[in-house]
């Protein structure tokens, strides 16, 4: 606007530095918002470590470079870098771009703000309050408090942390020597940070018990009896208030509450999830929310039973709601089954496919092993973007990229 105040950039030019920042507003929106949802476009522009550390230049020099430079290396980053927005990209738990998402991160780093206080950040600690009531109702609870944590590990920590606390509370002014030995029990199906936040809080991995689990991967009560048992004979479970036993968990999974966005960045930061999730539910509301949900359940159905009629894929287990886990069984190995080799091949087609179709840019697919099953594919139908024909796109492209294995 004509009578606004302009800003000053380092070397004091407010012009070049307000042009700056529209040309870089314009290159995200061209390349990341337009380009890098089309499914037209690649996934990623792959190029091997050495070869993209010279297209990028990344050596940091004394002598500064011109505005247009810049600019440049802006197109080179989002050029090079994967397309976590594209409906061809299934690689993590997160994908897909919500525009009011997208609008709020924009907000609050331009704000910059803290949540220290209602000093330094008014709007954003009355929101983050309205926000945390709407996640804690969509759980059934009527109180209680919460926080805005930057991922699932430091989530877990303080889930840990909060029980050591619960059960000592004088541990918080007398550190570890308030506490007797303790055991955290958990199923043996846990993420890795149970183990790593026992190491970080100071009881040590050994207070770890394992959990069998079943099949689905879910805590045998029966074994958490019996774990609880070896752990009272071995004086692990010091009693207290009669006959309750002082362990720390005995749950088979710990969440943290949050929404699924479709959007990566719901797990990174404070004031950007606050303000992302309110403008999301300002712009759709709950049913708008719970369509997006539904919409994800349908096309993970509709992946499910597209598998089921195809030779070439076999399911590793049926699916638990949006996250579908399978094999591609390439030719060489359809009807094979109870050979002796038969896991040991198959568990190496994966991690050829994925490496095929990354150079190739046309999508991304996780794959893990888990117990004794070998590589399979892992889809999280996730992306509010996607249609039947990204699900046909999926299953066409794996047996494009496998037809020779």
């Amino acid at each position: 606007m004509a009578d606004s105040k302009p800003f000053l950039s380092l070397d004091g030019d407010a012009v070049a530095a307000e042009a700056l920042l529209q040309d870089v507003f314009g290159i995200v929106v061209d390349e990341v918002i337009r380009k890098g949802t089309s499914a037209s476009e690649k996934v990623c522009e792959w190029k091997e470590p050495e070869e993209l550390k010279q297209l990028l230049d990344l050596e940091l020099r004394n002598e500064g470079e011109s505005q247009e430079q810049i600019l440049e290396r802006c197109r080179a980053v989002i050029r090079y870098s994967v397309k976590t927005c594209h409906p061809r990209f299934f690689n993590q738990l997160f994908s897909g771009l919500d525009p009011h998402a997208l609008a709020g991160r924009i907000v609050t780093e331009s704000l910059n703000t803290s949540q220290y206080t209602y000093e330094i950040a008014p709007v954003f600690v009355l929101m983050e309050e309205e926000v945390l009531k709407k996640l804690r109702a969509l759980v059934g609870w009527s109180s209680g408090d919460g926080v805005f944590c930057p991922g699932g590990s430091i989530s877990n920590m303080y889930a840990v942390n909060l029980a050591r606390y619960q059960r000592y509370p004088d541990c918080k002014q007398r550190g570890l020597r308030a506490l007797p030995p303790l055991a955290l029990f958990t199923s043996e199906e846990c993420h890795y940070s149970i183990k790593k936040g026992a190491a970080f809080l100071g009881l040590g991995t050994d207070s770890v018990r394992m959990v069998k689990a079943d099949e689905r991967g879910k805590m045998i009560p029966e074994d958490l009896e019996r774990q609880i048992g070896l752990a009272e004979a071995e004086n692990l479970l010091k009693r207290c208030h009669g006959s309750q036993a002082s362990y720390l968990f005995q749950q088979d999974k710990f969440y943290d509450v949050a929404l699924d966005t479709g959007d990566k960045v719901v797990q990174c930061g404070r004031r950007v999830d606050c303000l992302k999730l309110w403008l999301m539910w300002k712009a759709q509301g709950g049913q708008g929310l719970e369509r997006r949900v539904d919409q994800a359940f349908a096309l993970a159905r509709y992946l499910v039973e597209e598998l089921k009629k195809r030779e070439a894929f076999e399911l590793v287990m049926e699916p638990e709601f949006v996250n579908v886990c399978f094999w591609f069984v390439p030719p060489s190995l359809r009807e094979k089954k109870g050979s002796p080799d038969y896991g040991e091949r198959l568990a190496k087609v994966a991690p050829v496919l994925k490496e095929r179709m990354v150079r190739k840019g046309s999508m991304m697919i996780g794959y893990q092993p888990h117990g004794t099953r070998g590589n399979f594919f892992r889809t999280v139908v996730a992306n509010p973007a996607l249609t039947r024909a990204d699900m046909d796109f999926l299953l066409n492209e794996l047996e494009r990229l496998g037809q020779d294995l």
